[in-house]
């Protein structure tokens, strides 16, 4: 699968999310669409998957699988930091 159905959460309004996802479902005609998110914003993943799966596409998505580990990076100041990521695959029925 490529990277082209995913969708990366961030500080957007949270209906851009959903409404995304939504379009690569119907739109794009994909198969399978990735909610990811890093950090602060897992949350927020999770809210955009499960109202896009079960509010927009109620019966005709199912979540398949969730995935979730954590990245070392170095911030700003230099110093070592990990942030904890999620992937939700979201698979047409």
């Amino acid at each position: 699968m490529t990277g082209d159905n995913s969708v990366f959460i961030g500080n957007k309004p949270f209906m851009n999310y959903v409404t995304s996802v939504v379009m690569q479902f119907t739109t794009k005609n994909a198969p399978e669409v990735i909610v990811k998110a890093r950090g602060k914003f897992i949350s927020r993943a999770v809210d955009v998957s499960e109202v896009a799966a079960k509010r927009f596409l109620d019966k005709q998505v199912d979540v398949k699988e969730i995935k979730i580990d954590s990245e070392e990076f170095e911030n700003k100041e230099g110093k070592r930091v990990r942030v904890s990521t999620i992937e939700i695959v979201l698979k047409k029925k």
